[in-house]
Parts: C-alpha cells; sequence; structure tokens
C-alpha cells in the first residue's frame, strides 16, 4: 500500500547564495512538523541559531534536533564525513541534547573521505580561477557518486566488500594526486577501512533505508525538508562555476529525501532583507568600502563553517524574482529586517543594464551576471529598532512599505518575518 497521503512535506529553500537564516526559520518552523529533513550539501554549510541564551551551530544535523519530540533525518542526497557528524552528535551531547532514537541516517548516503578533502583543496590551490571552496571534500565526494565508485552507509555492513570498492576508489585517487598535483602520497585502505568500521559501529543505530522508513509510518506525518546552501549556488540554476555540486533548488528536496512528489505542498523561500554572498563569482548589488564594511559589521556577516567575511549587497529583485520562478516559491520568509534600521534610505535593485541594455533576466552566463550594473529603486528607512515587535502592523510604516514593494515585485507573500536572531523575534504575518 502507498501511504503518500499521510506524508505532507513542506520545502523551505535559501533563496539567494547562502547565508539567508535558514537555520534560525527552520528552528522556528519546527514547532509546526514532526521531522525535518537535510536532503543536499554537506558540512561545507554552516547554520547558526540562538536558542535561549545559547547559540549552536549545525553543519549536518537539522536545527530541528532542538525540539525533544522531532525526527530528524539526513537524507540520500547529502555526503558525509562520518567523522564530523560524529563530532557534531558529540558535540550535541556535551550540551545536553542527545540524538538517539530521534537522528535517522539513510543507508544510501553517499560518505566524504580523507582523500576527498585533499583533492578538493589541492585542485583549488591549482586553478587560476578560483571558486571558493571550503575545502570540505563535498565537490571530489558527489564526483565519485556521479562516476559510480562511491561509498554509501549501506557499504559499510561489509567489511571484505567495503575494502574492494575502497581499493577501487583510491586507486583512482592517488592516480589523480601524482599525475594532476605532483603528490606522491599513498593511503592506507586497510587503515582507512578501519576507521570507517570504527566510525559505523557508533552510527549504524542511525542508518535505515529511507523509502522504507516512510513507508511504514502509520499515522500522519507533517515534514520540513530543508536545503543548503541556496539557489544561487545550484548546480543547474546557479552562477556556474562558481556554486555548490548539487541541487538546493526545491526541485532536489525529491530526489535527495526519499519523499513522494505528490506529498509536497508549500515551498518556503528564505531570503535576506538585503543580500550576501562568501567565496568567489559575481554579485551584481555588492556594496564596497566603507559601506560595504558597516553592513557586514551590522549584521555579523562572517560564514559560520569558514568565518570568512561575507560580500555583502542590497536586495536584488532580479535574482530573487528568478528564484521564485526556479523553486516555484508560494511562501517568502524574510530574514534580518532588524538590520536595515541602521539606513536612511534602503536601495532595492530592480533592473540590471548589462552591456548598455536594461533588463530583468538574470542571465545564465557568469561573465554577463559579472558585467550587470544594478538599476536601483530607493526606498526610506527607519530609526525604530525591530526587535520585539510581535505584528506587521506594528512595524514602521517604511518597513511595512519596503516588504509590500519585495513581495509585489517578486510575485509572492511574504509570510514570516525576522527581526531579531531569537526564536521568538519573528513576526507571522497573515
Amino acid at each position: 500500500m502507498n501511504n503518500a497521503h499521510l506524508l505532507k512535506a513542506d520545502i523551505c529553500v535559501g533563496g539567494q547564495w547562502g547565508d539567508e537564516g535558514k537555520a534560525k526559520m527552520i528552528d522556528f518552523l519546527s514547532k509546526n512538523y514532526n521531522c525535518i529533513i537535510r536532503y543536499q550539501g554537506g558540512a561545507n554549510a554552516g547554520h547558526s541559531v540562538i536558542h535561549g541564551r545559547e547559540k549552536y551551530i549545525f553543519h549536518l544535523i537539522p536545527s530541528g534536533i532542538l525540539y525533544p519530540d522531532t525526527i530528524c533525518i539526513l537524507g540520500n542526497g547529502l555526503v558525509v564525513d562520518p567523522e564530523a557528524l560524529l563530532s557534531e552528535i558529540d558535540t550535541l551531547a556535551e550540551r545536553g541534547i542527545f540524538t538517539e532514537g530521534r537522528l535517522k541516517i539513510s543507508s544510501r548516503l553517499h560518505l566524504v573521505l580523507p582523500v576527498h578533502k585533499e583533492l578538493d583543496i589541492s585542485r583549488e590551490a591549482g586553478q587560476n580561477k578560483k571558486i571558493g571552496t571550503t575545502g570540505r571534500g563535498i565537490g571530489p565526494a558527489y564526483i565519485d557518486k556521479a562516476a559510480r565508485i562511491g561509498i554509501r552507509f549501506c557499504d559499510l555492513e561489509n567489511a571484505a566488500s567495503l575494502e574492494e570498492k575502497l581499493k577501487e576508489n583510491i586507486r583512482e585517487k592517488e592516480s589523480l594526486l601524482k599525475n594532476l598535483y605532483g603528490s606522491e602520497k599513498t593511503i592506507d585502505v586497510k587503515a582507512l577501512t578501519d576507521s570507517l568500521l570504527c566510525s559505523y559501529e557508533r552510527l549504524k543505530k542511525y542508518v535505515v533505508d529511507l523509502p522504507y522508513f516512510f513507508y511504514e509510518m502509520k499515522k500522519p506525518s507533517r515534514i520540513l525538508l530543508e536545503g543548503a546552501p541556496g539557489t544561487g549556488l545550484d548546480m543547474d540554476f546557479g552562477t556556474y562555476p562558481f556554486v555548490t555540486s548539487s541541487n538546493p533548488v526545491a526541485g532536489g528536496a525529491v530526489t535527495g529525501s526519499s519523499i513522494p512528489m505528490r506529498s509536497v505542498n508549500d515551498i518556503i523561500g528564505i531570503f535576506k532583507a538585503y543580500i550576501t554572498r562568501v567565496g568567489e563569482g559575481p554579485l551584481p548589488t555588492e556594496v564596497t568600502g566603507t559601506e560595504g564594511e558597516r553592513l557586514r559589521e551590522y549584521g555579523s556577516e562572517y560564514g559560520a563553517t569558514t568565518g570568512r567575511p561575507r560580500t555583502c549587497g542590497w536586495f536584488d529583485g532580479v535574482q530573487g524574482r528568478y528564484a521564485v520562478l526556479v523553486n516555484g516559491l508560494n511562501k517568502i520568509a524574510l530574514t534580518k529586517l532588524d538590520i536595515l534600521s541602521n539606513y536612511q534610505s534602503i536601495p532595492f535593485c530592480t533592473h540590471y543594464k548589462i552591456n548598455g541594455k536594461t533588463t530583468d533576466i538574470f542571465p545564465a552566463r557568469s561573465e554577463l551576471l559579472a558585467r550587470a550594473e544594478p538599476v536601483y529603486r530607493e526606498f526610506p528607512g527607519w530609526n525604530q529598532p525591530l526587535t520585539g515587535i510581535k505584528s506587521f502592523r506594528d512595524l514602521p510604516d517604511q518597513a511595512k512599505r519596503y516588504i509590500d514593494f519585495l513581495s509585489d515585485y517578486l510575485s509572492c507573500p511574504v509570510s514570516y518575518i525576522s527581526v531579531g536572531a531569537d526564536r521568538e523575534d519573528t513576526i507571522e504575518v497573515n
């Protein structure tokens, strides 16, 4: 019997280039769901959540783990370093957050191996045009997946076959490291096998085959699918080649989570009230100099994973409208509106000028986007602090006008507004 009717899923996707405040919004929304699923990416994305007086940073485990009755799942679309996952589990346990019985790992999920990290760093160092990788081995792990030589969690069940699969995988990696990057390093396959099996001993209690796990559910479940980092870094729809190695867009949620397509209802896009990007690649509305530094300091815009300063800019309506289009968004969560309280005038990009022509089309070619000059509409700012405001009607009139224009321009309603770092500093818009 097909029980897809028991699964009611919503998708939460980053609308920009990551770091939109997804963890804070997912933490807020999690109270409405039984289950949170990460569907792609890996430990290259960091998610910060303020809960009470505590700050938590998540790289793999969904932030919904802070709710004691919520099931959190790492879907088959992720690539995971077992040691990094165990470190995150242990860190949470030290702070009184326990995962046993509540964390599930897809048996079909691919592993990030130490050699993937070495390849990642070597490849980035050897390129004239940098991509801005975090060096966590995510791209090389996805390459193995596509090449059909990847190692999955289910492969850890059998030591003998695991070692044979690793021999094939490592043989190719040693050749790449030697011939492309001049490395003479050899990898001890037996030691790697033993290390993975040791990690598996601790992790196997979490491992499930997700399609059957969902099939065996006997009561209705509300599920939230969580993507990372954002639409602008999607392999197919982002600013290629300055992208991640997977599909953060809503379309990737179904294949990466094992949730049936007809179980999906709402698709929520998370956008900052301005915009940021970390790593390489074009950002048409970038604010440079002291003004850019001011916005970065106001918003504390430093990577949770790398600590790198983020490039900051004004809200890009052209990119935002494109994100609504490719994800099929029907709700927007707008974050960090409170940061704009520091400005007398707030620019909003409505068009680009590219090669002398005005357009509202987001170009597929990154070299065209790099030449785009933003055309702005200016909005008056406000001096009133927003933290603590609980309803849309109590926001300053200038803030309401900015939000209304953003919603109209993107043709998508703003349903949630974050006005502070705490879970409670969130407005639900009726």
